[in-house]
């Protein structure tokens, strides 16, 4: 059942983190269509303790739109998008950054990535040892 209600709330998240975006170039006048057209990037990032995705509750989650441009429920949209266009979208090329020092406590984190990024699609999860390294690799990409 926790398994389902994961499925159920990723699938609604992408969803509205893929669509959200596509839906305001719909409601325009045809005045205002956009000058270029883009590849879209919209990712929905969950988080939560455990080190298997079948049995992980997600434990917060968010959106993360960075084509047109940054937005989305991440609190530092901007920052994560330029971090993800610095590693071409690569998150195993995301590293700790320097000067972060963490514990050696083993409380596994499991970050989950869905959605589309450059146009292509994105299925990526990832387990950090403890939430100070994953809240250290990127920047702000995993800092919610």
């Amino acid at each position: 059942m926790r398994n389902t209600a994961r499925w159920a709330t990723l699938l609604g998240l992408t969803a509205a983190a893929v669509c959200a975006p596509l839906a305001g170039a719909a409601l325009a006048a045809p005045g205002d269509a956009p000058s270029a057209l883009y590849a879209p990037s919209a990712l929905v990032l969950t988080v939560g303790h455990g080190d298997s995705a079948a049995t992980v509750t997600p434990e917060r989650a968010v959106t993360l739109t960075c084509a047109p441009g940054p937005s989305g429920t991440h609190p530092a949209a901007a920052s994560a998008c330029a971090d993800l266009n610095g590693v071409s979208g690569d998150f195993d090329a995301l590293t700790m950054r320097d000067g972060v020092f963490c514990t050696q406590q083993y409380d596994p984190v499991l970050v989950t990535v869905d959605g589309v990024w450059q146009g292509q699609r994105v299925s990526h999860e990832r387990i950090f040892p403890n939430a100070c390294v994953m809240s250290a690799h990127g920047s702000s990409v995993f800092a919610f």
